[in-house]
């Protein structure tokens, strides 16, 4: 199916792009969040008088998301967690203890925006991708240890690499 695309998405296109996509990701994901148009020429229409709109929408997220990744530049996090002597975790470190941690530091950020391959399960410190825009990323460094003097430890240790 093509589709207009109403905003930037990463790794498919940008803002006022025409592309070709599968037709289930197209109905259940792209048209219902209103982040594409059927390529028809009464969508296009629509599109072309809303396209300043659009562009200043995305430039006004843009910016806000530039103001957050200036301040969560350098951000880490320590997370306490009980674990073996071997260092792995009893249970993990998700995406939602993440998300909590930054919440807890006065900073905005959705579960959504976190970009996390796998779930952590031992202790180390880790660095998070955070995608506050599709032209945005910031990464963060979140400190698994048992103890905060372990915490610092870490932190030390993974500095000096």
């Amino acid at each position: 199916m093509e589709v207009i695309l109403l905003e930037h998405i990463e790794k498919l296109g940008k803002l006022g792009e025409k592309v070709n996509v599968k037709n289930g990701y197209a109905r259940n994901y792209l048209l219902p969040r209103k982040k594409a148009l059927r390529a028809t020429e009464a969508n296009l229409a629509v599109y072309e008088k809303q396209k300043a709109e659009l562009e200043a929408r995305n430039k006004q997220l843009r910016e806000e998301a530039d103001k957050l990744a200036n301040s969560l530049k350098g951000f880490s996090a320590v997370l306490i967690r009980q674990a073996a002597e071997t260092g792995q975790l009893y249970g993990s470190v998700t995406i939602r203890d993440i998300a909590a941690a930054i919440k807890e530091a006065g900073f905005a950020v959705e579960r959504r925006q976190i970009n996390l391959e796998k779930t952590i399960k031992d202790l180390g410190v880790y660095q998070v991708k955070l995608n506050l825009h599709p032209e945005v990323a910031q990464t963060i460094l979140i400190n698994v240890a048992r103890t905060d003097d372990e915490a610092q430890k870490q932190a030390k240790a993974y500095s000096a690499e």
